[in-house]
């Protein structure tokens, strides 16, 4: 999990309302997103510690097995669960993002809750499934965004580059997931055991299996286009090689690889978290610099404590109400809370499961060119 002093040095240095910080970087810095060393830590900085977890866990021999518990608080409660909540910085905790979109921001909760009740008291595989591809799809266009923010801050308009680009980082993300479903069972789950559609027929796993010498290929292509573009003497585009390099290595090697749910865990969610967190972090700062009162300029006056601080607590509460409600796993954690059934679950699970969802579908609406033009 990372801790506050790496999560200052990644975000950059306590904002004034002096210095009005913007969302991203200053042009003189070129195409950094957040700025070299900034983009470096969130980017290469988590990727190099999902493989250092790989590697610790080897050392220790529980790589091949289950997360161990210290693996579940720092990865999945500090990283996975906390950054959903971060999301709050740049929706309900900013008055002029909710002045603009009341209707955006009410409606997703109560329409995220409704669907899910429904879905639950029709089948809760059904629920599981469905949330289980919407943070899929949120997973992958993600990554994809951030390319596509890289381009945009480097100018490139070329259709080479664009089309390779946009090929790539599909071809790192999507073909891992087809792997996966063309090689069901695993000993990892993307949320829940059975979440994700098996039994296919056995012609598609012919067809994904052949389909990987193109995704070799597609890589290869995009390497070679980067030396291609050194060689010539043209820049390149370092803040998204990085992304799609690392998006590669961490998929490829979570998924595809190796076969383990503490190997899933280290590479699927630090990559997705920690520049996320960076996201968020760096809007609330600017935004809260533009106002003299109200929620983000109260909390980020603490700048990271408060903002990991909040989220953390946030992050303990919710997994703290799905354990000791649903799933029972960590009773000295949470307590041992009553096994409910049928009708409570159908209304509690998605209840819970609100943050989540509204977080994938907000996602789609908040990172837009505009929105972002905004910060």
């Amino acid at each position: 999990m990372p801790t506050a002093a790496s999560l200052t040095s990644a975000f950059g240095p306590r904002a004034s309302a002096a210095r009005r910080p913007a969302l991203f970087a200053a042009a003189s810095e070129g195409p950094w997103l957040f700025g070299r060393r900034t983009d470096l830590l969130a980017f290469g900085g988590s990727a190099a510690l999902s493989v250092a977890l790989l590697a610790v866990g080897y050392a220790l021999g529980i790589a091949d097995g289950d997360a161990p518990e210290w693996v579940w608080l720092g990865c999945v409660l500090g990283v996975d669960i906390a950054h959903v909540w971060t999301t709050l910085f740049r929706t309900y905790l900013d008055r002029d993002a909710l002045r603009r979109d009341p209707a955006l921001y009410a409606g997703v909760p109560v329409l995220c809750y409704t669907l899910g009740v429904a879905l639950h008291a029709y089948s809760a595989a059904a629920f599981w499934r469905v949330l289980a591809y919407a943070a899929v799809y949120h997973f992958v266009r993600q990554q994809y965004g951030w390319v596509k923010l890289y381009r945009r801050r480097a100018g490139e308009t070329g259709r080479l580059d664009r089309v390779l680009d946009t090929t790539t980082i599909h071809a790192a993300t999507v073909y891992p997931l087809l792997y996966w479903h063309a090689h069901l069972p695993r000993a990892f789950a993307w949320m829940i055991d059975g979440d994700f559609v098996a039994a296919l027929p056995r012609a598609f796993t012919i067809a994904v299996d052949a389909l990987q010498p193109l995704y070799w290929t597609v890589l290869g292509a995009f390497v070679l286009r980067q030396v291609t573009l050194l060689l010539t003497g043209r820049a390149i585009n370092t803040g998204k090689v990085l992304v799609v390099l690392t998006t590669w290595l961490c998929w490829w090697l979570g998924i595809i690889a190796l076969d383990s749910d503490y190997a899933f865990t280290v590479t699927n969610v630090l990559i997705h978290g920690v520049p996320y967190f960076v996201l968020t972090y760096r809007y609330g700062r600017s935004r809260a610099a533009r106002t003299d009162r109200g929620a983000l300029r109260l909390l980020l006056r603490g700048s990271v404590p408060a903002f990991v601080g909040l989220v953390l607590a946030l992050a303990a509460l919710e997994a703290g109400l799905w354990d000791h409600w649903v799933w029972h796993d960590r009773p000295y954690l949470f307590g041992d809370g009553p096994s409910l059934a049928g009708g409570a679950l159908a209304l509690l699970v998605p209840l819970l499961a609100v943050p989540q969802a509204t977080h994938y579908v907000l996602d789609g609406f908040i990172w837009r060119r505009k929105a972002l033009s905004d910060g």
